[in-house]
């Protein structure tokens, strides 16, 4: 039962980090609509309809947000053999969630989800002024690495073990010995 609290707890946390930072610089710039709670998750909307966004404030306002979370996920993997060691199942399982949704979810949500929803990803090529097919390759090339950094650092340190390909390395990088 603890696990699960853990699960929604983090998915809570960070949604709210996430979304949040979407309404903080928005608010900033003047663009803040509302906060909308849905059934898959949480939104927020904004005063400029799509198709009149310019400007690099959208580039901030679509993408701190992301960077946000990616940058949770690192930070928390930085700790991630204390938390391991922590007594307290809540706070570990919160933590090790967490950590795997700030490296994964901001990655997809930049890279596959502008084909399913369109979504941040539209915000910042907008605001950079560069093509979202750069931006989306940039981001799953992100994800790749978060997948082999989960993998080979948080997985072990928090003594997971399966025997699924999706949470196995996926790329073998060559050994240096001492020789080399």
């Amino acid at each position: 039962m603890k696990k699960w609290i853990a699960f929604l707890l983090a998915v809570l946390v960070f949604f709210t980090l996430h979304e949040g930072a979407h309404a903080l610089v928005a608010g900033f710039y003047g663009e803040f609509d509302a906060f909308h709670v849905r059934p898959i998750g949480m939104e927020v909307t904004f005063n400029t309809p799509v198709p009149q966004r310019s400007g690099i404030q959208w580039a901030y306002i679509s993408g701190v947000s992301n960077i946000a979370t990616l940058a949770m996920g690192y930070i928390l993997l930085m700790f991630a053999d204390t938390v391991s060691r922590s007594p307290n199942i809540l706070f570990k399982a919160t933590v090790y969630y967490l950590t795997v949704f700030g490296l994964f979810l901001d990655a997809l949500n930049l890279s596959v989800g502008p084909f399913l929803y369109g979504g941040d990803a539209n915000g910042i090529a907008v605001g950079l002024g560069v093509n979202r097919l750069l931006l989306q390759a940039v981001f799953f090339t992100i994800f790749l690495v978060n997948h082999e950094i989960v993998t080979k650092k948080l997985l072990p340190a928090y003594n997971v073990e399966t025997e699924s390909p999706v949470w196995k390395p996926w790329f073998k990088f060559a050994r240096q010995t001492e020789h080399d």
